[in-house]
């Protein structure tokens, strides 16, 4: 028998006004995504009717498809002019020393970065065990292309004062089998730029393609440098960078999700493309993963970028720059707390001092008081810290955060850390990701309070804290057993 209050599929049609209210209640359960109090995932620039330009631009499109430029030449003016904006804020285009520079707009910087990767590997036929260079402070997304690709990932140890790689390890990294070699601009989760100059110069004198993902900072970088900030070259100027990406649907503030893959000229991205004729339907040709492409998402950042223009970025990112600093000098002004990385872009990110407030009862703290941080483990002798991505719309509410900071650590330090029972963590300590059972996984999700059904507990710190506890290897294996609890069909 079919729930008629619950199918998505019920034996009768549901009107329309319904429906929406249906999925405005849903919607009530989600984090805010306007209004400046959410510091991961979306990106809002807090401009006035842009919500409804980019829906109503989106509708336009929605039922475009862009697996044929010959059936709608639209999408691909579109797109050609995305990849044009990009090249030219990224060192490219006419009158630059890439003036040759391609691109094509994907669905995410996951996506952009696994078809930098298919590029370089498809580009070196003659080795038979490709493998990719990156900082250990790379993004995930780099692992991920390796792993769907079958590419082996040789990840370089940070300097922890730095947090960046050190150059003379990136190239002791290079080896005959290495076809590409990355660099953030920023790195996520630190916010500091890689030293992309000196990596792309070791990369080009051993014949290899450096890719700089700036899906995070690409859009901004450009104009905080307007706006005085140091920032170091990393883009298309520097000459051993071959490709490039950045992501429309963060600081262009486009819907998600649309991000461009730029390369420095067509011959860098020609083993991007996907083609194949040995079958009797229509030959297929792909410049990206999917085939069928919605022209909605292109089409709404088409009218994003149009409708706030270069002056409009650059104010956007003074806003956000202003906003950063707010939050760091919040940081700094409290006894407890100290900044990771002092901020070069629009990532503002802080860890404890010793003795110091639990930073996951802390951030379950700030989330009481309307402000949605994310909580980063320790990794590789780097501290648990907490992560803010600043934007926009934070700056006219970056005043509220000092005080609600300062009462959040002061509840978190009356609270006390989190403390796991001495045998749990035992059993976390001496456990494999291959020996978990179906059984043990539900004792520790009812021990943590996860359910089925997509209920979540009120607060994350217990989680977090036994994830702290586990190897990476074993964080996998507990995380998609946790998602995949929640990740239930309701029937």
């Amino acid at each position: 028998m079919i729930d008629e209050d619950r199918s998505a599929l019920p034996v009768h049609g549901v009107p329309g006004e319904r429906v929406l209210a249906e999925i405005r209640e849903l919607r009530a359960l989600d984090r805010p995504t306007h209004g400046g109090r959410l510091f991961a995932y979306v990106y809002d620039p807090g401009v006035a009717g842009l919500d409804a330009l980019t829906a109503a631009a989106y509708a336009e499109s929605a039922h475009v498809n862009g697996l044929d430029p010959t059936a709608f030449p639209s999408l691909l003016a579109m797109e050609n002019a995305l990849v044009g904006a990009a090249a030219r804020l990224l060192g490219g285009g006419p009158g630059t020393s890439a003036p040759d520079a391609v691109g094509s707009v994907t669905s995410g910087g996951t996506e952009s970065l696994i078809l930098a990767v298919k590029a370089a590997r498809d580009a070196r036929p003659d080795v038979a065990a490709p493998r990719i260079v990156v900082p250990a402070s790379a993004h995930a997304a780099f692992a991920k292309a390796a792993h769907y690709l079958r590419v082996e990932l040789d990840p370089v140890p940070l300097d922890p004062a730095t947090l960046r790689p050190a150059v003379a390890d990136m190239a002791a990294a290079i080896r005959p089998e290495t076809v590409l070699v990355a660099c953030s601009a920023p790195s996520y989760a630190h916010g500091v730029v890689d030293p992309v100059e000196q990596v792309a110069e070791v990369a080009a004198a051993a014949g290899v393609r450096c890719h700089v993902d700036a899906c995070f900072g690409g859009w901004t970088l450009p104009y905080l440098r307007r706006l005085g900030a140091p920032v170091p070259a990393f883009d298309f100027a520097v000459p051993g960078v071959t490709s490039i990406s950045v992501d429309l649907h963060k600081y262009a503030y486009a819907p998600k999700g649309v991000s461009v893959l730029l390369h420095r000229d067509p011959a860098l991205r020609a083993p991007q493309y996907f083609a194949y004729a040995d079958w009797p339907g229509y030959t297929m040709i792909n410049p990206v993963i999917s085939s069928t492409r919605s022209g909605g998402p292109i089409a709404a950042a088409y009218a994003t970028l149009r409708h706030l223009g270069d002056d409009g970025y650059l104010e956007l990112t003074r806003r956000t720059r202003a906003a950063v600093e707010v939050l760091a000098d919040a940081v700094r002004g409290v006894d407890g707390l100290r900044l990771v990385a002092e901020p070069e872009s629009t990532v503002v990110c802080f860890a404890a001092t010793d003795p110091g407030p639990d930073l996951f009862v802390l951030v379950d703290e700030l989330a009481a008081r309307g402000w949605h941080t994310q909580p980063q483990l320790t990794y590789a002798g780097l501290p648990r810290s907490v992560h803010l991505t600043v934007t926009a719309a934070v700056a006219p509410r970056a005043a509220e955060f000092a005080p609600d900071l300062a009462e959040a650590v002061a509840a978190a330090r009356a609270a006390g850390s989190v403390a796991l029972p001495p045998e749990l963590l035992a059993l976390v300590g001496s456990l494999s990701p291959d020996s978990l059972t179906g059984d043990l996984v539900a004792g520790l999700a009812a021990e943590l309070g996860l359910s089925g059904g997509g209920r979540l507990p009120e607060g994350l710190a217990t989680v977090n804290t036994l994830l702290d506890a586990a190897p990476p290897a074993l964080r996998e294996r507990l995380l998609v057993e946790f998602v995949s609890l929640l990740q239930r069909p309701t029937y």
